[in-house]
Parts: C-alpha cells; sequence; structure tokens
C-alpha cells in the first residue's frame, strides 16, 4: 500500500455536478478530485434531463419556489434550509452561464422555462433540451481540468474512511496499481444516489450508495433514509439501468395510458402531473392489475426536437415516440435521504463534508420537487467550499490504517430491496428483508446501505410522500417517527427482529 499525505488539502470524492462545482467554488485553494470514472462520466449528473429549478422568470419569485417545494416534501423540508437553496438558484444559473453552459433561450434571447410536476410556474431551466445534466456536467468537468489548483485523480474507488479520536484522517482508495491511502482530515463525500440497490433504477447501476456506507461505518447519522424517489416514466427495456423519459414530456402534454389506450390518471389532483410519488403508485397500481403502461406523446409538437435524448433512448428500444406509445414502467430515481448535513455541508464526525445525492440537506423532506436536485448540487457546493475555507488548519492525527472490507457487491441486495422496499411497502416484508440483510450488512456495503433503508422504512408507521406502507395506508397528523438513524442503530434494531422471530 502506498500512503500519500494530502498535507491537509481537501479530498473531494465523486465527480459527478456536486463534486465539481466544489472543487471550483474552492479555487485557488489546492483540492484533490476521486472519481472512479472519468470525472463527469458514469455519474448520476451526465443522465439528468429535467434541468435546473430556478425562480428566474418575471413571474416567479423566491417565495413561490419555497412553497412548491414545502408542499412537494410532505411536512418533512426544513423551511430556512429551502428558503436559503432556492435563493441561490438564479445566482446558480448566472455562474453556469459565465462557465459556458448553453442553455436554451427563445427567440427574445431570454432563458427559456418548462413546466414539471408540483410546480406552480415554468422555472425550469434546460440546456441542450433534455441534455441539461450531460451540458453542465461537461462544462465543469472542462473547467476542473482548466484549473491548476484541482488534482484529480482518476480510476480510484473509495474503500473506508479512516478516523482517529473522532476526527477525520484519511481515506483508503483501490487504484489503478492497488491500494493507496490519502492522508487528510477534511474530505467531502459527493458520491450520489442509490438507484443501484434496486432491479430498475435509472441511474448507473455502480450508484449504490458507497459514500453513504463510508460515512455509516464512521459513525455518521443519516436521515431520511426511507425515502427513494421512483421515477413513474422510465423506459420499460431489459436490464437494471433504464433511460429517464423526463417529467418535462409530461409537462408539454404527454399522457398516461394503458394497453387499451385508457387514460388511467385523468381522475387524479394534477393527472400526469401530479407530485412523483402519486404518478408513481399510480403506474405501479396499473402493473400489479395486469396492464401493461406507456406514455402517449405523439401529440407534441417537433418531439424529437425537443426531447432528442428520449427519443434516442426509444429508438434504440426499437420504439419511435413520434408514432408509438413509450411503454414505461417506475424505477428508483433519486434518493431524499443520504448523510446528515448542516447547510454548510458539515456531517456529524469532524472533518467529514457531504453534497449532492448523498447529502440529506433538509431541502427534499418526504418527497423531492422536480429538478430541485441539480439546484441543490450547485448552489450547496458553494455552501460546503465557503465551510471548508473557513475550517481551522490542524495537523492530521496519524495512527494505524485499518484494513478494507472486501469490495461489496449490490447484486444480492437488490431483489431484497426490490420486492420489499420498493414503490408500495408492508410492514412484514420490511421485516423479512432486514433479517436477510442483516447477516450480510456487516461486510458488505450495499447491503448496509440497504438495512438503513429497510430499518427507516420500517421505523416510519405512517405513509408520506415518497413512502408508502399499505398496512399503515394514513398520514400522522404530525410526522413523529424518528428521522435519523446510525450504524448502532441499525444493527441493534436488526438484531432484535432476527430474535423476535427466533423466539
Amino acid at each position: 500500500m502506498h500512503i500519500y499525505d494530502l498535507e491537509g488539502k481537501v479530498l473531494i470524492v465523486g465527480g459527478g455536478i456536486a463534486g465539481l462545482m466544489t472543487a471550483l467554488k474552492l479555487a485557488p485553494e489546492p483540492c484533490v478530485l476521486l472519481s472512479k470514472a472519468p470525472i463527469g462520466e458514469e455519474t448520476s449528473s451526465i443522465l439528468a434531463q429535467g434541468g435546473v429549478a430556478a425562480c428566474v422568470g418575471s413571474d416567479d419569485s423566491v417565495a413561490l419556489q419555497v412553497a412548491d417545494t414545502l408542499a412537494a416534501g410532505d411536512g418533512l423540508c426544513v423551511a430556512p434550509v429551502v428558503e436559503r437553496i432556492v435563493a441561490g438558484g438564479p445566482a446558480a444559473i448566472e455562474n453556469l452561464i459565465r462557465l459556458g453552459v448553453p442553455f436554451d433561450r427563445a427567440a427574445d434571447g431570454r432563458l427559456k422555462r418548462g413546466l414539471e410536476a408540483a410546480h406552480s410556474r415554468h422555472r425550469i431551466v434546460h440546456a441542450g433540451g433534455d441534455k441539461t445534466g450531460r451540458e453542465i456536467t461537461l462544462t465543469l468537468a472542462a473547467a476542473v481540468r482548466a484549473t491548476p489548483s484541482i488534482a484529480i485523480l482518476e480510476g480510484f474507488s473509495a474503500r473506508r474512511l479512516s478516523v482517529e479520536d473522532g476526527e477525520v484522517a484519511g481515506l483508503l482508495a483501490d487504484g489503478p496499481d492497488g491500494s493507496v491511502f490519502l492522508r487528510t482530515n477534511r474530505i467531502v463525500i459527493a458520491t450520489g444516489g442509490i438507484s443501484g440497490l434496486f432491479a430498475h433504477g435509472t441511474n448507473p447501476v455502480g450508484s449504490w450508495g458507497q459514500g453513504l456506507a463510508l460515512a455509516a461505518r464512521v459513525g455518521a447519522r443519516l436521515s431520511d433514509m426511507e425515502f427513494v424517489q421512483f421515477h413513474p416514466t422510465a423506459l420499460d427495456a431489459p436490464g437494471p439501468q433504464l433511460s429517464l423519459v423526463s417529467e418535462a414530456v409530461r409537462g408539454e402534454g404527454a399522457i398516461l395510458v394503458d394497453e387499451n389506450g385508457e387514460r388511467f390518471m385523468a381522475g387524479v389532483p394534477g393527472a400526469e402531473l401530479a407530485p412523483r410519488d402519486v404518478v408513481a403508485r399510480g403506474v405501479w397500481q396499473q402493473l400489479r392489475a395486469g396492464h401493461r403502461t406507456f406514455l402517449d406523446a405523439r401529440a407534441i409538437k417537433d418531439l424529437a426536437a425537443h426531447f432528442p435524448g428520449v427519443t434516442q433512448h426509444c429508438r434504440a428500444a426499437g420504439i419511435d415516440p413520434v408514432t408509438q406509445p413509450i411503454p414505461i414502467r417506475p424505477a428508483a430515481h433519486y434518493h431524499m435521504g443520504g448523510i446528515k448535513v448542516d447547510l454548510a455541508g458539515r456531517t456529524t464526525v469532524e472533518g467529514l463534508w457531504a453534497v449532492g445525492e448523498a447529502a440529506c440537506t433538509g431541502l427534499h423532506g418526504a418527497n423531492r420537487l422536480a429538478s430541485n436536485s441539480l439546484l441543490e448540487a450547485l448552489v450547496c457546493a458553494g455552501f460546503v467550499a465557503e465551510s471548508l475555507k473557513a475550517a481551522p488548519q490542524r495537523p492530521v492525527r496519524r495512527g494505524p490504517i485499518e484494513a478494507p472490507l472486501r469490495p461489496s457487491e449490490p447484486q444480492s441486495v437488490r431483489p431484497i430491496l426490490s420486492r420489499t422496499a420498493g414503490v408500495l411497502r408492508a410492514g412484514a416484508e420490511l421485516r423479512q428483508a432486514a433479517a436477510e440483510l442483516y447477516p450480510l450488512a456487516h461486510g458488505n456495503d450495499a447491503a448496509l446501505v440497504g438495512l438503513m433503508i429497510v430499518i427507516a422504512a420500517l421505523r416510519r408507521e405512517e405513509s408520506r410522500g415518497a413512502h408508502f406502507r399499505l398496512d399503515f395506508a394514513q398520514k400522522d397528523a404530525i410526522p413523529v417517527s424518528p428521522r435519523d438513524i446510525n450504524l448502532t442503530q441499525a444493527f441493534t434494531a436488526a438484531q432484535d427482529l432476527a430474535l423476535a422471530q427466533v423466539a
């Protein structure tokens, strides 16, 4: 093993939008950016179609976007956090424009603004139609490569954090030539989400919560782990990673129909543009009843021009969305939960920050408002960078370097979570999942993250936002269930369930 002393430089783990923007915001302070793949590739960010929600229109305001976010979050958003992040949206867009992101514009030169579910205004800013994530990611990656203060380590997988006397001391990673230990006491987790834990997801299969496991193993608290958003309209095709059919397609007038052409969401408030959890349950219930489900976008004028990515994915699967309804199904898409952080991105472990989907700021609550995720990553990257710059410089604590766990694999976890912790959940199935995951979780990081999701879902004995319990279908008047969980609590709860089953 090679040991490298970063001399207190910030180490950022993750090459998506959150990690890239944090590195740029830190400049000219030197930092190291570590990524499994070439920066910007194989991330959820580059797949994002919907855009950035930002109140940049003359008919819009921070107050209106805050109200929409709080309504979607179903009582669990942290209001001051929502206000701060939403208020940062217009400046974040201006910063991206300065960096060269080619946002779509109307004939008069103003930014085009799209509409998505649960938004009261057209406020979704796009680049390249439905390729917003790609345009932003590639622009930021190019800027990072051109910034002298940012050292890039590509092809390195984070394996284990080191903590001495309660403070971060470094990171063990696997690289092209074996294991390395990067010694530093300032680390940022920006590793994305957890959809790779499910049989069907819209993000890379390698996104299964590695950063959450890293943090949990050293005692960090995680929050809102039960809230997994399932996108209702993923292209129904073979394989675990499904192509997303953007919500913006429904925003332009596409409708949901069954195999007979019957529109099954018409009687629901908001119809196809109801909150995502409502639409996902509507689609799932049709599938459970034996129907097939389709998104009919044939009435959209110039569909291929407005949604080139969707059109490309459909045609690759043998479907022409201009002339045919698109077969769809719900798929794991976004995790509202994650590593518990304050607005500065600080976790409950000294020297450890988190940003982007890996973090739980309190913005999303029980259900993310569409396109608030890129907003959060962009705005909070600035908050994290400010916090890192202000953190006092201390000598890095030195101690023994623990051996890594064996490489984790999510394959054994996917069927368990998909069967028990998907769109619809019930206590008996969740308890069975905990019993199956508990023996795996001690040595398998993917199983550990799955176990924490399941235990959090069991503890929330109500239905709220993206979490729907068939055995507790009503919503509590006040959301009093515990929201935070750590490694010890998850293992203790799972052990108690195992003992109860034996008794």
